[in-house]
């Protein structure tokens, strides 16, 4: 039985998946809540939100990740950081799979990923719960209703919870999987039902095909100023950077806040909605987003809640620490209705360094923009991870090494002439610690942080002194209003300025030796930036 909006010349059958119950496609939000309900796989929250538990899995299975090895990829794929699958095994694993889901119902989202129509990917989900069906309605873009009728999916992503991988036979390494065949144009996942999988399957096929077209991906939000979408920035940086929190800024208009590409025609959001963390979020801090957890058919993740009043508790991480919401962008007042940017004027590198080194800004060179984004830097504190009892350096290339199938150096490339083609101003913010490492200085203050993006972002900053940093070359400003100078200065914020300097060349020696894996793959004039 076929339930929904259905496209006759597409139907699962024509894509050799059949035998099934009932096929629910391309049902709109409150059909989807109402099949969630119905089935038990959460409950409804407080405002119409559903809440839902991912099981064993509430994060993403890295491990788990595969690609098939097929000649069309073979010299492209970053096999380094990337398991290979045999096609063989990867052509079992689906046809196990699709005898797995005869007789089951079957939930088929019909979506693209690209805000603009140029370069947008068309992409079908087929998922075995309800709830997945709204959640990645939620995060990726959904077409009108009249468009459907002429949607011709070009990737395929088939997720099935249920189904058990044999790593004998399906060449895996556990009963979880996740296989991306770019020669079949098919995603496999199975044994786990954290939905972000579905998400960042489709990020990591777009960071494949993309670059073939010239278009940088990227794993950052942005925004433009209000009234001139040509007034754009981006902000890349890992988790516990502050990344969401500086992007939305209700001053500025909001494009996305996790996935984009950079055209030649300007900055586009690849998908239609936000995946939050919600682990200490609060209605002063973050208003928009604590909102929309009371929002209709907001997806409420692994989140600990009162049985009666279903009131969330947005301190209790016993379930994971990981827990999130899943809401539409149209959900944020100040969101874009286009999800179109033009060429960024400013790229933001945002780093938590911990060990009281960095300035809070530096001016970068389109050299030195691709040292540090193939250094992807930030820092673990002490008491966030068994084991940690001081900073310690976390580098994660690209600011997205698990989503990364091509060599790190074709995405440092592409941001590198974009950055020189354009004039785009590149700055390095360090949100981390200051007067000290973590334990000895301070948190930078926030209020600091924005003055200065403030004065990067209207230009004005362009205009300060600058002074060379002795450690790694970049522009460091002397003096900008609304900041203490002293500020400006990491070293003379430090009671012992031979102390910093020991600490600074520590940090020197980390970020080199963890270059050395790029620089038989990069020129010299990077190869200076990374002395300093």
């Amino acid at each position: 039985m076929k339930i929904g909006r259905v496209n006759p010349t597409q139907e699962l059958e024509h894509q050799g998946i059949s035998g099934l119950g009932k096929v629910y496609y391309n049902l709109m939000e409150p059909d989807l809540v109402e099949q969630a309900l119905g089935r038990g796989e959460g409950h409804l929250g407080q405002g119409g939100a559903l809440l839902v538990a991912t099981g064993q899995f509430t994060g993403r299975s890295p491990r788990d990740k595969f690609v098939v090895r097929t000649p069309d990829v073979e010299a492209e794929i970053w096999w380094d950081n990337n398991q290979p699958m045999a096609p063989d095994a990867f052509d079992r694993l689906h046809a196990d799979m699709l005898a797995h889901l005869k007789r089951r119902d079957v939930f088929v989202q019909d979506l693209y990923a690209g805000a603009d129509p140029t370069h947008r990917l068309d992409v079908r989900v087929v998922t075995e719960l309800a709830w997945h069906g709204l959640f990645i309605r939620h995060l990726l873009r959904r077409p009108e209703r009249a468009e459907l009728d002429a949607f011709v999916p070009e990737f395929t992503i088939v997720n099935c919870p249920s189904f058990k991988a044999d790593p004998a036979r399906h060449g895996c390494r556990s009963g979880t999987v996740v296989a991306l065949n770019f020669a079949r144009k098919l995603i496999l996942i199975a044994n786990t039902e954290y939905a972000g999988e579905n998400k960042k399957s489709v990020f990591t096929l777009l960071n494949h095909l993309l670059p073939a077209k010239g278009i940088m991906p990227m794993h950052c939000s942005a925004n433009h100023a209000p009234g001139d979408p040509g007034d754009a920035a981006v902000f890349f940086g890992l988790s516990g950077t502050g990344k969401t929190t500086l992007s939305a800024d209700p001053a500025r208009v909001l494009i996305g806040d996790d996935e984009h590409g950079w055209s030649e025609s300007g900055i586009f959001n690849f998908e239609g909605g936000c995946y939050a963390k919600t682990i200490n979020l609060s209605a002063e801090a973050e208003p928009e987003i604590y909102a929309t957890t009371t929002r209709f058919a907001t997806v409420i993740e692994n989140m600990v809640y009162d049985p009666e009043t279903r009131a969330l508790d947005f301190e209790d991480d016993s379930l994971t620490a990981n827990m999130r919401c899943a809401y539409p962008l149209h959900y944020i007042s100040n969101a874009s209705e286009t999800s179109l940017g033009g060429i960024p004027k400013n790229i933001i590198m945002l780093t938590c360094d911990a060990f009281g080194v960095l300035p809070p800004i530096a001016r970068l060179t389109p050299a030195q923009a691709m040292y540090h984004f193939l250094s992807g830097f930030t820092a673990k504190v002490a008491g966030t991870e068994r084991g940690v009892t001081e900073p310690q350096p976390t580098f994660s290339t690209c600011f997205g090494a698990p989503f990364m199938p091509r060599r790190p150096e074709v995405y440092g490339q592409l941001l590198r002439e974009k950055i020189a083609r354009h004039s785009s101003t590149c700055w390095l913010v360090n949100t981390g610690w200051t007067g000290g490492a973590y334990g000895t200085g301070s948190r930078m203050p926030i209020r600091a942080t924005r003055a200065l993006l403030a004065a990067a972002l209207n230009g004005s900053l362009n205009a300060a002194q600058f002074r060379r940093d002795p450690n790694f070359g970049f522009e460091v400003p002397v003096s900008v209003p609304d900041v203490p100078e002293v500020l400006l200065d990491p070293r003379r914020t430090w009671d012992d300025p031979e102390a910093y300097d020991r600490q600074a060349a520590r940090l020197v020696a980390m970020f080199a030796e963890n270059f050395a894996q790029y620089e038989a793959h990069i020129d010299a004039e990077v190869r200076a930036a990374a002395i300093g």
